[in-house]
């Protein structure tokens, strides 16, 4: 009987995936590669044979970590919709990434305790994070011809408050709700921060509800 072939891809994302768990709960500098390969049934060495050290792991689980939230903006056909719908979905969008992702923000919080020297060394990261900026110049440049949005602001800068207005309830919903005691996961406060954070973002764009609305960005 022949003996089968490890998948190779399949292992090496397995190693991924459980690598980005070990990451996130115990940082750069507690994760252990031994416990890494000891949950993917396989061996540090096969694991520094994939990624070549402990390090690149890390980048590697980085970089699948962006490119996820990534994919999943590139999935939301915002040139079919109103701008201003396309911004309060872009950003629904959003905090329900980090909502149900977590782990995404601790890895975030621990590329930042070393002061993002990872993340520098990546390209691919630097490239994929492009897209989001591309995606919404083209939104908000959109509403300004339509005259649904009358200010000028500079996208990275919307782009940052979105992100943080998203990542803070995540990143300190035990401390912030113990503090006022408010439940984050709540269904009825996601949804009324879901509309106060678009309210806010349309606010600064200038919105004017009564303006003419197009549903193509080539119409």
């Amino acid at each position: 009987m022949a003996v089968r072939k490890p998948d190779a891809e399949r292992t090496r994302l397995d190693i991924l995936r459980v690598a980005r768990q070990e990451f996130a709960e115990h940082g750069l500098s507690g994760a252990r590669v031994d416990a890494i390969a000891a949950k993917t049934q396989t061996t540090k060495r096969m694991i520094y044979y994939y990624f070549g050290s402990k390090e690149g792991l890390y980048l590697e689980v980085l970089e699948g970590a962006y490119k996820q939230v990534r994919d999943a903006e590139n999935t939301l056909e915002l040139s079919t919709l109103p701008p201003d719908q396309a911004i309060r979905k872009l950003i629904d969008a959003t905090f329900d990434f980090h909502d149900s992702t977590p782990d995404f923000g601790r890895l975030i919080s621990i590329e930042n305790i070393h002061h993002g020297r990872y993340l520098k060394g990546s390209d691919t990261i630097r490239g994929l994070n492009v897209t989001v900026l591309e995606v919404m110049s083209g939104v908000i440049e959109r509403g300004k011809r339509l005259g649904v949005f009358t200010t000028n602001y500079n996208v990275l800068d919307l782009h940052l408050l979105i992100t943080s207005m998203c990542f803070y309830r995540v990143s300190n919903r035990h401390t912030f709700g113990t503090l006022f005691d408010l439940d984050l996961q709540e269904a009825g406060v996601k949804q009324r921060h879901k509309r106060i954070f678009g309210d806010a973002i349309l606010g600064l764009l200038g919105y004017h509800a009564d303006s003419k609305h197009e549903t193509m960005a080539d119409t």
